[in-house]
């Protein structure tokens, strides 16, 4: 009988339990470490930022950065209504309002149009996310944000190594937010980290992750902190991983040749697409089923389940959320969400397995 092939997993090798090993066995396991140090200033030079600081989720990098930016009660963050949820909750938990625009339908990322319909004289800040590893047009949203004074803060969580116009996601706006969660590019099991050119706002970061307790007076607490400290166990797990990062990035990307393969020619079917521009890191394959309703895609996905392949459906428009609930007019979105899901993508799906996930969606097609 064939194994059920799942939508993701971690590819862990001897490198990885041997730097956690290394780790447990150091007996600096919480968060202090020099696996700690080391991931921080290596996944800066991965960036190319001067400095990254290290969290223990991908969702509190995004809530650390806007604290730390002062981002608070009543300010406006532009962001695209299609993301996974926690783009918009760590606004909310940072007392801020999510205001949600449309996407481009080919990048599946924010539409730098609809962010000019969408500024008013409370907004603060753009939050671009590089949705399924497709960079945003970081050109045209700097301009913007240039041209009225906002501030940029990128959620590069699922685009690890992605490229827009030649310069690495993460590297763009006043600070950059990643993921490390098991189903990411690089994992650390959870984790995250914000990277930023900005000395003063890494203090600041710094500063807010450990209770907000002075350096220079132990115990002494100048303002209301958090604890979003990254572990050493993590972090020795996230070296491990960067070291093989090239590998990570150009297999998954070989996986995707190897699905557009199998897949060509099938109609009202396509797979992820990429702007000129961009060099995308493909976290997930992306299908979509044009002129499907959301009915006839998850019957489709239950057909796959039942063929034992696991899949997901592209995330649901985050304005749909019952505390959040707001009528926005963004109809890529609405008509994107429907339509899409993501199909198997890891470092160990052989391409016999590919061929087989193909042959059901083509016979089913």
């Amino acid at each position: 009988m064939r194994a059920f092939i799942p939508i993701s997993k971690p590819n862990i090798t001897e490198k990885e339990i041997s730097y956690v090993n290394a780790a447990v066995t150091s007996t600096w396991v919480s968060s202090l470490g020099e696996y700690i140090i080391k991931f921080e200033k290596d996944f800066a030079s991965f960036c190319g930022v001067d400095y990254a600081v290290s969290v223990f989720n991908g969702t509190v990098a995004i809530h650390l950065a806007l604290e730390a930016l002062g981002i608070g009660e009543g300010d406006e963050v532009i962001m695209p209504n299609l993301s996974f949820i926690a783009t918009a909750n760590a606004v909310l938990h940072a007392r801020a309002v999510p205001v949600f625009a449309d996407i481009e339908p080919d990048t599946l990322c924010i539409d730098a149009n609809d962010i000019e319909r969408k500024i008013t004289g409370k907004t603060k800040a753009i939050m671009p996310v590089h949705l399924y590893g497709h960079p945003a047009n970081m050109n045209s949203i700097l301009k913007i944000a240039s041209e009225h004074d906002l501030l940029v803060i990128e959620d590069a969580a699922e685009a690890h190594g992605a490229k827009a116009f030649g310069k690495t996601v993460g590297s763009f706006g006043k600070c950059a937010t990643f993921s490390f969660y098991g189903n990411k590019i690089i994992t650390t099991g959870e984790g995250g980290m914000i990277t930023t050119n900005d000395q003063v706002l890494d203090k600041r970061l710094r500063h807010l992750r450990d209770h907000a307790m002075l350096k220079e007076k132990r115990y002494w607490h100048d303002t209301l902190g958090f604890n979003y400290r990254m572990t050493n166990l993590q972090a020795a797990l996230g070296c491990a991983q960067l070291e093989r990062v090239g590998f990570l990035l150009s297999r998954r990307n070989e996986i995707l040749r190897t699905y557009e393969k199998h897949l060509a020619g099938v109609k009202r079917l396509s797979l992820n697409k990429h702007a000129d521009w961009a060099e995308p890191s493909c976290w997930l394959v992306c299908m979509e089923i044009q002129g499907a309703s959301e009915k006839e895609r998850d019957e489709f996905m239950i057909h796959l389940n039942q063929a034992g392949i696991d899949s997901r459906p592209y995330f649901f428009p985050m304005s749909f959320m019952p505390y959040i609930n707001m009528p926005v007019d963004t109809p890529v979105t609405f008509e994107k969400y429907k339509i899409g899901l993501n199909l198997p993508t890891y470092i160990d799906l052989s391409e016999e397995e590919i061929e087989y996930v193909c042959s059901v969606i083509k016979k089913y097609l």
